[in-house]
């Protein structure tokens, strides 16, 4: 059984760096490139401090795709190259596994049309964790019983986004399940602007950004005489990596767009 041939954009990066571990670890993966601005044609282990991996990195994406011929890409750069990388990636028939987020509503629905045009694959996931994946759908299910909710989810300092692709999942999983509802007092007022969150099919989203965290995530129902709280937290980032592992192996069977772990966990 041949191995799948796998390229990570970011590889330098946090999370980059844990996949490339993850799929120097796996005896079904190849790693065979990396692509990132700094380092052209060193070998990825040597730059990370490992042993020589023997995959270079390049600093053209689709060059590198061209040349090396990955059946995956990995991609865990910033919201204003993915999808860009994304388009690049299935025009040449890789399938993109990414973990950035960012993406719009109709950024995903015009991929995945790309996708099936190609008859190429591809997983967008907002977050790797299985424990965060069964989070959402914990709370998807709880907010068919208790809709008064909230949601805080707290990251890094130097995330990009807010909300977090984790936390607008979660409420696109809740709003599915509930009517929209209008929570709190009737007169409500902010005495200072965005102290209430963002505003979300009835609910709010907080974002707390902070050195020191990693992700972390709570849904907090509200019922009379009683709350229930449904909390994850990734510790390190070696907690995303057997989701990575579980969507690099899926893609290759799929022909379309998937959003969400949820998806291929059966």
């Amino acid at each position: 059984m041949s191995k799948i041939r796998v390229a990570v954009a970011g590889p330098r990066g946090r999370m980059g760096s844990e996949a490339v571990k993850m799929i120097l670890q796996d005896d079904e993966l190849q790693l065979v490139c990396g692509i990132d601005y700094k380092h052209e044609g060193e070998d990825i282990g040597e730059v990370l401090g490992l042993q020589p991996a023997g995959a270079p990195i390049d600093i053209n994406f689709g060059q590198a795709l061209a040349i090396h011929k990955p059946d995956v890409v990995v991609d865990f750069t910033t919201p204003d190259i993915v999808k860009e990388n994304m388009v690049i990636a299935i025009r040449h028939g890789v399938r993109p596994v990414v973990g950035t987020t960012g993406l719009s509503p109709d950024d995903i629905k015009e991929l995945d049309e790309l996708c099936r045009n190609h008859n190429t694959g591809a997983i967008i996931a907002p977050n790797f964790a299985i424990g965060a994946v069964l989070m959402m759908k914990f709370a998807q299910e709880a907010a068919k019983y208790m809709p008064h909710v909230e949601i805080i989810e707290q990251h890094h300092d130097r995330k990009l986004d807010a909300p977090s692709g984790t936390a607008v999942k979660t409420a696109e999983m809740i709003r599915e399940a509930r009517q929209e509802l209008k929570q709190g007092h009737p007169d409500e007022k902010e005495v200072l602007d965005g102290a209430r969150g963002a505003y979300y099919g009835g609910f709010r989203i907080h974002s707390v950004r902070l050195p020191g965290l990693v992700a972390h995530q709570e849904v907090i129902f509200g019922a009379v005489g009683q709350t229930l709280t449904i909390r994850h937290d990734s510790i390190n980032r070696e907690s995303f990596m057997p989701g990575v592992n579980l969507a690099v192996k899926e893609v290759m069977k799929r022909t379309a767009l998937i959003y969400g772990l949820e998806k291929i966990m059966v």
